[in-house]
């Protein structure tokens, strides 16, 4: 049988990685034709391939070589990834085989008989039907929808599938009169503990598997932490999750709110006031801070938006161990309307970092939202002030990692894979 792409595996024509499929290297990221691999096998038989010649439709790449340099150059993809793809332009670009033989998966090509499209031609136009399904199934639609002025279209992708979207899939958009992606945000490889994730060693971690076990919002602010523009490789290690979300998540940004809404609740009838005088310029700097950390999140600098608010958040903890409401609070009248103002500063301070979060914790932001009794929060409410009113009664935002439950979740990992053996 003519054997797929990913039936055919060898050695890596470009970077000499061994174990790679006949499409992509999931090393370097190369793409090529499997009759290019060293030393190919069959994934099915373990035999050596033999080439055979049959008939096949391919896209001329060659002929939109100013489209793609034109989107290049608006920003299509970031300079790193840029730079790479300009290998391709070295010389006149190859034509791209969009069909296979059968046996194959997916859709058999109108008028070829035994031609099926090649996988990775068939699936970015998923997003279009996806999209089509979201709206309601109708054609015309849909491409409207796509084509609008007022809409972005951004594609979060892994490295190993760059070319795909950021040569071949332009082209066929350009093909078919819709508009081109507005930007390619393309991320790099997860390991866990240093190493590629491992079904043997239970690291292969479905995400249903983790939500069973631990709270979902872990990862997203732990990737926060760790994602910028650049398609560079991420590692989970437990370690570093364990004290990113203990020391930063539940030690600096939720424990503004969750140590002084029950203080308020406990001492001051749960009533805030006016923030306190001396408290101004802290929540100055904290408001001052929106269209840095706006700039962050539209450049994709995620871990620059975790910084800066852990930063804040640090001086804003600060600020209440300094005052000590507990201690005005025993002085008389004055002093527990002293500490009103100290503590209604300090969850003040508390609801615009959270407006800063939200992207990223939005679970997060809801239970904020809740205790503090307000409106759902967006980012024009940076500059508000909360009125003096009640607050609810306090409920936990985030708990601190529980180890047992990680390692209760790489066990459940490793019994899956022992039981599918």
């Amino acid at each position: 049988i003519f054997l797929p792409d990913r039936f055919v595996k060898g050695t890596c024509p470009n970077c000499k990685s061994p174990e790679q499929f006949g499409d992509s290297c999931e090393v370097c990221g190369k793409t090529f034709d499997p009759s290019e691999l060293i030393g190919p096998v069959s994934v099915v038989s373990g035999a050596t391939p033999v080439l055979k010649s049959s008939r096949h439709l391919f896209l001329n790449l060659e002929s939109s070589r100013e489209i793609l340099l034109g989107l290049y150059k608006e920003g299509l993809v970031d300079d790193a990834v840029k730079n790479k793809l300009m290998d391709w332009f070295k010389e006149p670009l190859r034509a791209w085989d969009i069909s296979r033989d059968a046996p194959f998966f997916g859709f058999e090509i109108p008028g070829e008989p035994g031609k099926y499209f090649y996988n990775w031609f068939d699936a970015p136009v998923g997003y279009l039907a996806s999209l089509g399904q979201q709206l309601g199934g109708d054609a015309q639609e849909t491409e409207d929808f796509w084509n609008s002025d007022e809409l972005e279209r951004w594609h979060f992708i892994g490295k190993d599938i760059q070319y795909f979207h950021a040569l071949f899939w332009p082209v066929m958009l350009h093909a078919a009169g819709l508009k081109p992606p507005t930007k390619l945000a393309i991320h790099g490889h997860l390991t866990v503990n240093g190493k590629k994730m491992s079904k043997r060693d239970g690291t292969f971690i479905k995400a249903s598997t983790f939500a069973k076990y631990l709270d979902t919002q872990y990862l997203r602010y732990y990737y926060a932490t760790k994602l910028g523009p650049e398609p560079q490789d991420l590692d989970l290690s437990f370690e570093d999750f364990k004290a990113r979300v203990d020391g930063e998540l539940v030690n600096k940004l939720a424990n503004l709110v969750s140590r002084c809404a029950p203080m308020l609740t406990r001492l001051l009838e749960g009533k805030t006031g006016v923030s306190a005088v001396d408290a101004i310029p802290l929540l100055k700097e904290i408001r001052g801070a929106a269209d840095g950390i706006a700039a962050a999140y539209e450049g994709r600098e995620f871990a620059t938006v975790t910084r800066t608010i852990c930063a804040l958040a640090d001086k804003a903890n600060k600020y209440v161990e300094d005052q000590a409401p507990w201690k005005m609070v025993k002085s008389g009248p004055q002093g527990a309307e002293d500490a009103r103002g100290v503590l209604t500063a300090a969850l003040e301070a508390g609801r615009i970092l959270t407006i800063y979060l939200k992207p990223i914790l939005p679970g997060f932001a809801e239970k904020v939202e809740r205790c503090l009794a307000i409106e759902p929060l967006g980012w024009e409410n940076v500059q508000d002030a909360m009125e003096p009113h009640a607050i609810r009664p306090f409920e936990h935002l985030v708990q601190r990692l529980d180890a047992k439950a990680v390692e209760a979740m790489i066990e459940e990992s490793k019994e899956n894979q022992e039981s599918r053996n």
